[in-house]
């Protein structure tokens, strides 16, 4: 029998056994343990720790929806989050495998070569898991204590400006950045991952033309061909953002023609056939390329993002109604990408706003949209306010469209107006805009927000408001219990007075509740229909005085929509074009200082030609304007606040001394006021202010003087010259008893200073009438009302507001001043002046009640909302020279004496102005 033991324990593979465990287990720093970390730390640790970081990589690129209707990230990371709670980032077994791997490193491996790689190994996993700031932490460590190798600088460096972008700290971000770049220069390879960070960098900072760049160069030096390929497709989307369409089809075509994933294979192929569109001009048809790959079956989760881009290629060539017919396919087809369904409302929305000027479907499709829309969707704060302010601009549209029509009818021979104005105003049988919203099915994709949830409505549903025949029965047990009722305000009362039917039409209510068909008008609606059109004809423009006051609306109307794009919205181009479309049309209006200066501002860096063309045109047209001194001195309006806030402080010391009935220093500070501000708008109140001090000191004769001088300078004030204008009245018609007194005015109550009864010969204003009439030969503009449109299964139920709609027998008008220590004397003075003014026969009274933090002025009474609404509109305007406090500690608003008695503290107060948006639009 042989004998093998001699070869099993051969001593050679004993020694190196025994070194091989003794460098296992031992850390030390020599020569063998340093090869031996080296080795073990290479091979056993960083190379799997790759493979599973690779791992993960390839599975988020399985599982990572990415949102194709905005530029896609750089890298497949969550975007940018506000207000990041840090949160320890989900369990995940192989990140957490790679932590344990890179830990291990770090305490057995010591004295190996790979402690920097470990560290980043560290920031990488907690960075995929979402632990950000402890990524950002372990990036850091390894940029400042291994800066020596600049390499492994560059790539912390890059990882820490990822880590900063998602906690949201973009100007950390960007200096961090900015560093690596610089030190970046100097490196000659493995450039593609910085490049590409700073591109995403520059889309969050919305400058696009340096991203492109920045990829082209990623693209180039990149390594990672699935990286590569995601760069290309943001760079061609990119490019097609910034109009370069020829590179874009080029970098769609080359992603369509890559190794892309499926999904973003398609959205190339996509953008590259409507690119290819744009750039040769041809004219969509059903037979195109688009439309033809709705046939290919892989495409069928895709079918609502087909359609869509068929309504953009209409909307660009004007064909709105093809557009929006493109754009309600989308809707219908959409079964999974609600942000898909989103866009194409909002698209939706923006048309009938922009194009068709249908203002009540706009803002249903708006609605629509924002429940939807994430809330990080671009200009998803202007969207929000537009929905939630259309209203404010629909107002004013619908002016224009009245006084325009009213002037066309004007112009027409007489005989011809009235048949005119009783066709136009004639309720037709036929109504296609408002049937639709009141006959609404509830499976028509025309309308917002249908099949949120599923893609089918029909009879087969189960649930309730899906089943046509439940449906049905209920339709027929509301008509046996209610009868034929429109969907309407107070649809309950069978029987209204003519004011209300009236109030109804001019309001422009539901238009098509208030039609009647021919067959069934009754004689009190033809006598409403008389009465309308006679005061549709009284009304119209046919004196120059009239025309001018119907031009002056269409003027104010345009101002404030551009205003509000302007200043609301931060929509600087279509306000540019509303101003520019009110210039054309009334070239030399009141406002053209303010809308050269705006166009001005607006123009800076856009068009610095346009923009110096508008500020030539300030400078010469209205040398003397505010605006012309605002653009020669840029700190003319801090000064002109300082001015006003000075001369506003004076004032209240006048008053004060008035109080105090020190006569004499009163006249004495009035005129120096006067003299050191003659052009400010207190002026006037520092007149009547001296006035009443002379009436109390002297005889009738320079009392006369001081208030016909008052007249005289300063006719057009609306605060004090009614008023005075009221006081020579009474004092004509009781001349002689004026003439008996020691002193003109008997000194009664100080902080309101009036004569023994006021004259009433100013009548109250008279309510608008609102007529409702649009453009010739359009369609009545519509107002929205408030109905039953459908139940969204998105909508967040508010908590039940403690405040009431309903309608109240007594409003007030109160002013909110946010600051208990103020003094509002002056500021009372300043509102009875008014009142008494310009609403003599209102007796109305003014009262101050102090909360903790504020103080509220109250206008007690008006009888009904209409009549605080006009009131409000009048004092508005003339507030900031009432109140005498700075303007942002104050505001307005209407409310009803059973709401105001529900007015405890700040936060009821603001709990209240929110429940005012929701229910008074």
């Amino acid at each position: 029998m042989k004998k093998y033991t001699s070869k099993t324990f051969n001593p050679f593979i004993i020694f190196f056994s025994l070194l091989f465990i003794y460098g296992c287990i031992a850390n030390k720093d020599t020569a063998i343990d340093r090869k031996f970390q080296n080795l073990t730390a290479r091979y056993n640790y960083i190379y799997n720790s790759n493979v599973l970081l690779t791992g993960h990589y390839e599975g988020l690129l399985q599982s990572y929806n990415d949102d194709y209707g905005k530029i896609l990230p750089v890298y497949l990371d969550p975007e940018p989050q506000v207000n990041l709670v840090l949160t320890p980032g989900a369990a995940n077994k192989q990140l957490d495998e790679v932590i344990t791997k890179g830990q291990t490193i770090i305490n057995d491996k010591s004295f190996s070569n790979y402690i920097d790689d470990a560290y980043m190994l560290l920031g990488k996993a907690n960075y995929l898991k979402g632990n950000y700031f402890i990524a950002s932490e372990y990036f850091d460590y390894v940029a400042k204590a291994y800066n020596n190798d600049l390499k492994t600088f560059v790539m912390a460096m890059n990882w820490k400006a990822r880590s900063q972008m998602e906690l949201n700290n973009m100007v950390v971000a960007d200096k961090i950045l900015d560093t690596m770049l610089r030190a970046a220069d100097h490196l000659k390879k493995d450039l593609a991952e910085p490049l590409a960070t700073t591109a995403q960098m520059r889309i969050y900072q919305q400058r696009n033309k340096e991203a492109i760049l920045l990829l082209e160069n990623a693209v180039r030096l990149g390594n990672e061909k699935q990286l590569r390929i995601r760069w290309r497709y943001i760079l061609a989307q990119l490019q097609e953002k910034e109009n370069d369409l020829q590179n874009a089809y080029i970098n769609y075509t080359r992603v369509e023609n890559s190794n892309a994933p499926f999904e973003m294979y398609f959205h190339a192929n996509l953008q590259r056939i409507k690119v290819k569109a744009l750039i040769s001009g041809y004219k969509v048809d059903e037979d195109k390329a688009l439309l033809a790959l709705l046939k290919d079956d892989k495409n069928f989760d895709y079918t609502d993002q087909i359609y869509y881009q068929v309504g953009e290629l209409f909307s660009k060539e004007g064909k709105f109604a093809k557009a929006e017919e493109n754009y309600q396919k989308s809707i219908q087809k959409s079964t999974k990408n609600q942000n898909q369904k989103a866009l194409s409302y909002l698209r939706i929305a923006d048309l009938n706003f922009r194009e068709v000027n249908n203002y009540i479907k706009a803002k249903l499709y708006y609605d629509s949209a924002v429940m939807i829309l994430p809330k990080n969707f671009p200009d998803f704060d202007n969207i929000v306010k537009k929905a939630g302010n259309l209203q404010y601009l629909t107002d004013r549209f619908t002016i224009i469209a009245k006084e325009d029509t009213a002037q066309a009818i004007a112009k027409l021979p007489v005989a011809a107006r009235a048949a005119r104005i009783k066709a136009y105003l004639t309720p037709k049988a036929e109504v296609t805009n408002v049937t639709v919203l009141n006959n609404q099915s509830l499976n028509n994709p025309d309308f917002p927000n249908q099949s949120l949830n599923s893609p089918q409505v029909g009879a087969g549903s189960t649930f309730y408001f899906n089943n046509n025949a439940a449906i049905s029965n209920g339709f027929g047990d509301f008509k046996k219990r209610w009868g034929n009722r429109q969907l309407e305000d107070n649809w309950r009362q069978s029987q209204r007075s003519s004011a209300q039917e009236n109030n109804q039409v001019m309001t422009g209510g539901n238009v098509a509740n208030a039609v009647t068909p021919a067959n069934e008008i009754n004689p009190q609606t033809a006598i409403d229909q008389t009465s309308l059109e006679k005061q549709y004809s009284d009304a119209l423009p046919t004196t120059p005085e009239l025309l001018a006051a119907s031009d002056q609306k269409i003027i104010d109307a345009y101002f404030e929509i551009a205003s509000f794009y302007q200043q609301e919205l931060n929509d600087k181009n279509e306000a540019n074009k509303i101003y520019l479309e009110l210039l054309r049309r009334y070239p030399d209006n009141n406002h053209s200082a303010a809308i050269y200066y705006s166009l001005y501002l607006n123009n800076q860096g856009a068009d610095e030609n346009k923009s110096n063309e508008y500020r030539q045109l300030v400078l010469a047209k209205f040398p003397e304007s505010n605006y012309a001194k605002t653009i020669l001195d840029p700190t003319f309006s801090a000064k002109q606040s300082q001015m006003e806030n000075t001369a506003n402080n004076n004032y209240n010391v006048a008053f004060d001394t008035y109080a105090k009935k020190d006569y004499h220093s009163v006249i004495k500070q009035a005129n120096e006021n006067i003299s050191a501000f003659p052009n400010n708008d207190l002026a006037p109140q520092y007149a009547y202010l001296k006035a009443i001090a002379v009436g109390r000191t002297a005889k009738l004769d320079p009392l006369l003087a001081e208030f016909n001088s008052i007249i005289t300078l300063y006719p057009n004030d609306m605060i004090v010259t009614p008023l005075v204008r009221d006081h020579l009245k009474y004092i004509e018609a009781n001349l002689e008893e004026f003439k008996q007194r020691p002193v003109a005015l008997v000194d009664f109550d100080s902080n309101e200073p009036r004569f023994v009864s006021q004259a009433k010969t100013i009548t109250v204003p008279a309510k608008p009438l609102n007529n409702d009439i649009t453009a010739v030969g359009e369609k009545p503009v519509v107002k929205p009302v408030e109905m039953p449109l459908e139940v969204k299964p998105t909508d967040v139920v508010k908590p039940a507001s403690i405040f009431s709609a309903a309608q109240s027998e007594e409003y007030y008008y109160v002013i909110d001043v946010a600051d208990a220590t103020l003094t509002l004397s002056s500021s009372r003075f300043g509102i009875g002046q008014f009142n008494r003014g310009n609403y003599p026969d209102n007796d109305l009274a003014h009262k101050l009640i102090e909360l903790d933090d504020n103080q509220l002025i109250y206008i007690t009474s008006f009888v009904d909302l209409e009549d605080a609404k006009i009131y409000e509109s009048s004092i508005t305007g003339q507030l900031k020279n009432i109140m005498k406090v700075p303007a942002n500690l104050y505001r307005g608003f209407i409310i009803s004496k059973e709401n105001f008695e529900k007015l405890t503290s700040r936060d009821r107060i603001n709990e209240y102005l929110d429940f005012l948006k929701d229910n008074y639009k």
